[in-house]
């Protein structure tokens, strides 16, 4: 019953797959493993790379992704984000 895709990873193993060869994000919760599609992301590969490492939920939401591109993130999920070992979020006050 699907054992592995109930895998639990925390922020520093994840921070660990943050290279061009091996590319895992955290969005809404969840571990992708986006290194097959670097190549095809429409918006370069540099973006992904960009966000490893943190919660990238907030860079995903900000670009406005489509429905097709949401149900295709189905096919990299590899487990969920201890959300404990993720920093809570500073808000930003202007200065």
């Amino acid at each position: 019953m699907g054992g592995e895709r109930n895998k639990v990873f925390t922020l520093a193993e994840v921070s660990q797959h943050n290279n061009a060869k091996d590319c895992w994000l955290v969005i809404h919760g969840k571990v992708y493993n986006v290194t097959k599609f670097l190549e095809d992301h429409p918006g370069g590969d540099e973006v992904l790379l960009s966000s490893t490492g943190k919660d990238a939920t907030n860079d995903f939401e900000d670009i406005g992704h489509s429905t097709s591109a949401v149900a295709m993130m189905d096919e990299f999920y590899v487990g969920d984000i201890d959300t404990s070992t993720i920093p809570s979020k500073v808000k930003y006050t202007p200065p």
